[in-house]
């Protein structure tokens, strides 16, 4: 009787309420909006138009959310400059494809090269010469926005050719009836949700052949049925407005890249070993300065990437590119589970963070809230979820200092690379 008891609880335990607290977050809180808005008679949140648009609209956050979780791995660092690096790649894209007449491809080429140039750039003040991220960043930050406003003049660079808008701001399939978009929408569906459950099954059998801790099977096959449904819900919603948005493929590429770097590789495991303890990894054989050094350069591809999504969603390269994409970028990591002194953190948990503030963000726009009572429940939300993680540290007894990059008394997270054996 005792043993049959404790298996409900054994099962809850084991489906680890605490590493799901997000995602229950995010579901809780599209639901009260879904109810918001119907009762206050705006329309439907879970409308296909506004499924569509929440994924063209958050597109960039997740991409950038992705490289700010490297940074940050890395001991708390961060990258101000991102939403500048975005002003100044835009502008000078635009300046390739619309007044240049560059091929697009040779002009998307070279935008890369230089967001990989600029984070390089940074990367090497950091890593080699030392000097603080934030300090560099916010130099970073004022050149690169300087440069992008001197580009452009102080005018608008538009319209972008056709093809290049379609690259980024099309749909699959381009072409058809509803029927043609549904059969190709849900045959997608069906093939995300197989591989997910083959990686699940995979990764499950691979740590207990190893000995590791996992959870139970009754809970993992509850959380693959409830994340299929979800993936087929939404490939439904998008079947029944324009179809599969190309950006959205990018964005599975992205994440399925960087989860195999962050958890699967050895040098992704070098940014947690950083993050725990540099003094540790440098004494274990790793060389961190390149770690930090690749960190950055890495956000400055992210970038660019960014930067050729932001110009075919608007169609045009403005001054105004990029303000506060920084903000949102940090912000989706820390919400999605991420230390501020680093060493703590998931390519998942930051996709579920950006996520998170794009629907904050698109939510409180259709109910009408204004812009700065946004920006106040926006910020609430980030210093909870630091404030969460500052206690959580106390209460383990780990040291407080660091955040950000500026040094630190002891060992934030040292039990991290134990505790992550590859998930």
């Amino acid at each position: 009787m005792a043993k049959e008891a404790d298996a409900p609880r054994a099962t809850l335990k084991a489906f680890d309420l605490k590493r799901n607290t997000m995602m229950i977050a995010l579901v809780g809180l599209m639901i009260v909006f879904q109810i918001l808005i119907i009762f206050n008679a705006k329309g439907n949140f879970f409308s296909p138009t506004n499924i569509t648009n929440l994924i063209a609209q958050n597109s960039y956050v997740v991409i950038m959310a992705v490289g700010m979780l490297i940074c940050i791995l890395t001991g708390g660092n961060i990258d101000l400059s991102v939403g500048s690096g975005v002003c100044m790649i835009s502008a000078i894209g635009g300046i390739l494809m619309v007044e240049k007449n560059v091929n697009i491809y040779v002009a998307m080429v070279i935008c890369i090269l230089i967001g990989i140039g600029i984070g390089a750039f940074q990367g090497y003040f950091i890593a080699f010469v030392r000097i603080p991220a934030f300090i560099v960043t916010l130099a970073g930050m004022l050149i690169f926005r300087g440069v992008g406003y001197v580009l452009l003049g102080g005018f608008t660079i538009a319209p972008f050719p056709d093809e290049y808008v379609r690259i980024f701001n099309g749909f699959l399939p381009a072409t058809g009836d509803a029927g043609t978009r549904m059969t190709v929408t849900m045959t997608v569906a069906a093939i995300v949700c197989i591989v997910f459950i083959i990686a699940q099954a995979s990764s499950r059998y691979r740590k207990q052949q190893k000995l590791y801790a996992v959870e139970s099977l009754l809970a993992m096959i509850v959380k693959m049925v409830i994340i299929c449904a979800v993936i087929v819900v939404v490939f439904w919603l998008l079947s029944q407005n324009k179809g599969i948005p190309i950006v959205l493929i990018t964005l599975g590429v992205i994440i399925f890249v960087y989860q195999w770097y962050t958890s699967k590789s050895v040098p992704g495991r070098h940014l947690y070993a950083m993050g725990g303890n540099e003094k540790a990894a440098i004494f274990s054989g790793v060389n961190t300065n390149n770690v930090m050094f690749f960190a950055y350069t890495n956000m400055g591809f992210l970038v660019a990437v960014a930067s050729l999504v932001c110009l075919a969603r608007f169609n045009s390269a403005a001054p105004s590119a990029g303000t506060g994409y920084e903000l949102d970028a940090i912000g989706a990591c820390f919400i999605g589970g991420a230390s501020a002194y680093g060493g703590v953190g998931t390519v998942g948990g930051s996709v579920i963070g950006a996520v998170f503030m794009g629907v904050l963000n698109n939510g409180m726009s259709i109910l009408g809230v204004d812009a700065n009572w946004q920006r106040a429940v926006k910020g609430s939300v980030l210093l909870v979820a630091v404030l969460i993680d500052v206690q959580s540290r106390k209460k383990s007894g780990k040291s407080t200092k660091g955040i950000f990059g500026f040094g630190r008394d002891k060992n934030p997270e040292e039990e991290q690379i134990q505790a992550q054996p590859g998930e």
